[in-house]
């Protein structure tokens, strides 16, 4: 006989499940019991948003849904930002939540929410375990729609009664590859016309363009046609930023450095773009260039951003289509890619700069320097991210994980520590702001515990620092965002990890090589300087000339 727990893990083996995070509750215990008997490891975290967060980057990084759990009630509605944070992501994960009897009522409505209903409009689905029985075809219903794009999150529900009950077997469901259709000829061959008629044309890789198994055939693409590209923040990655046709990153919407591209392509290739994130351009209604969205959906039609024309299917084969009908027909792109030059050397203007607190700028450049070309960045979200995305040359996809979509504080050092999980053999650092280290620093023991290499950098400014600057670029008076902090490297200290402090500009490449050359949990505590924000992204952008005249 098997509990109908046994069957839930049984069902979770059989998708390949290796670990599960989370924090259970008392309706839980039958699952818990049944993954002690399983090969499946079960990973206490501190508080269920991390559990949820790291099992979001599992889907991320890997492609395959990560998987947490939780107890009903407050328990399960930790969970909503982590739901939240896949949903929009497109990161693919599986949330599990307890609840209590559902063929009795011994409890009453103790602790009873509708969690179903709460998580239908953050997860692509959410459905209620009704019977043992059922359990194999819904777990495997439930990781074919997280994975199906878009991807992201699918909650299940399991009663404790549920869990309990016996039953003789529930045969398991074998898992079959599913391909996505391709794009038809006629809109390849329309795409490929528009591009070869087009004289500046420019490559844009969004959100959807990032995922694993899309590394080679975009960066075979771009080789093959010496497109020149830019990415969104989320599109950062896809191809080597060391390749010598990337144009940059499009951290603001408009008016930085980048797009002097924009503005000089006559075509823009927007492969993957999501609407989630920020506008990486502005469409205008007239004038601006032809836009063709390649991507496995049809564009969502915004106001700004409304395609002319659009190849949608699975852009592996879309984009190699779109190489074959290209290679050798189109000129080198010359003054796209002289531009290019003067776009990354205003960038990295005052990179070395000695001021201390450190810049951002500086803070970026080191950073850089001391990462090998694998090692993964997680941010959390606060004003570097935009210093990031802006300034940070990835050479190996997926090695700067930043969240552009719900873009939550608080995401940062989970999400590394998933990364060393997966990559141990790899550098791991966390750059958070102070104030979205503190909303999950309590992980840090999980860290510790697991036994992790990581290195947490905290940007220490005593403020939720891009509100701030916000409020200062509104014009409204400096208050309520500033606080006071713990001392870091004693905290670290407490939690079983080690700790440093920067104390000079020139302290920092040597400090965080020496925090990733001691191994284990290091958080190393760098004060910073936002006073580069209102210099170069309000007045130095405000005031640019640019390299290349547009009109």
């Amino acid at each position: 006989m098997f509990k109908g727990s046994d069957i839930l893990v049984r069902a979770l083996e059989n998708e390949g499940v290796d670990r599960i995070f989370g924090v259970p509750g008392e309706e839980n215990l039958d699952v818990v019991e049944s993954l002690r008997n399983s090969n499946i490891q079960l990973i206490l975290t501190r508080h269920e948003q991390a559990a949820a967060f790291m099992a979001a980057t599992h889907g991320r990084l890997t492609g395959r849904p990560g998987v947490c759990l939780a107890t009903l009630g407050p328990g399960a509605l930790n969970f909503s930002t982590g739901a939240a944070y896949a949903h929009l992501g497109a990161m693919p994960m599986i949330l599990i939540t307890g609840q209590k009897p559902i063929m009795s009522a011994k409890q009453a409505r103790f602790q009873i929410v509708d969690v179903v209903a709460s998580m239908r409009p953050l997860t692509k689905l959410t459905r209620q375990i009704v019977s043992p029985a059922s359990i194999p075809a819904t777990v495997r219903d439930a990781f074919r729609v997280a994975m199906e794009e878009r991807p992201g999150p699918v909650h299940l529900e399991l009663p404790e009664d549920i869990a309990a009950e016996e039953l003789a077997d529930a045969p398991l469901i074998p898992i079959h590859p599913l391909e996505a259709p391709a794009a038809p000829a006629v809109a390849l061959d329309r795409a490929a016309d528009l591009i070869l008629a087009a004289h500046r044309p420019l490559v844009m890789i969004g959100a959807g363009g990032n995922r694993p198994c899309l590394v080679d055939p975009l960066s075979d693409f771009v080789r093959r046609t010496g497109l020149p590209f830019f990415n969104t923040q989320m599109g950062k990655g896809a191809v080597t930023g060391g390749s010598n046709l990337y144009m940059g990153t499009a951290a603001l919407s408009e008016g930085d450095y980048v797009h002097e591209a924009i503005g000089l392509a006559d075509l823009i290739m927007a492969i993957g773009h999501d609407t989630i994130e920020k506008p990486p351009f502005l469409m205008r209604d007239a004038g601006g260039p032809k836009v063709i969205h390649v991507g496995r959906q049809s564009a969502h039609v915004e106001q700004v951003y409304h395609p002319d024309a659009e190849v949608i299917g699975d852009i592996c084969a879309a984009v190699t289509g779109l190489a074959d009908r290209l290679e050798g027909k189109l000129p080198e792109q010359t003054q796209m890619l002289y531009l290019r030059q003067s776009i990354l050397a205003r960038i990295a203007d005052r990179a070395e700069e000695d001021r201390f607190p450190v810049t951002p700028q500086r803070l970026v450049h080191d950073v850089r320097a001391v990462m090998p070309e694998d090692g993964i960045v997680c941010l959390d979200n606060g004003m570097y991210k935009i210093w990031f995305a802006r300034n940070y040359r990835t050479h190996v996809a997926n090695t700067l994980l930043l969240d552009n979509a719900l873009a939550t504080m608080g995401a940062g050092l989970p999400s590394a520590m998933m990364a060393a999980m997966l990559h141990p053999g790899r550098c791991v650092m966390a750059v958070c702001g102070d104030g979205g280290f503190m909303m999950n620093s309590q992980e840090m023991e999980t860290a510790v515990r697991l036994g992790l290499d990581l290195v947490v950098l905290v940007l220490n400014d005593g403020a939720y620092g891009m509100i701030r600057w916000k409020q200062a670029v509104d014009q409204f008076p400096d208050y309520g965002m500033t606080f006071g902090n713990p001392d870091f490297v004693r905290y670290a200290e407490a939690y079983g990890a080690k700790g440093s402090r920067v104390t000079s500009a020139d302290a920092l490449v040597p400090t965080l090589e020496a925090a990733f050359a001691g191994g284990g949990v290091h958080l190393v505590d760098c004060p910073i300087d936002y006073s580069e924000n209102s210099r170069v992204l309000l007045e130095e952008l405000r005031n640019k000339v640019p390299a290349v005249n547009l009109a």
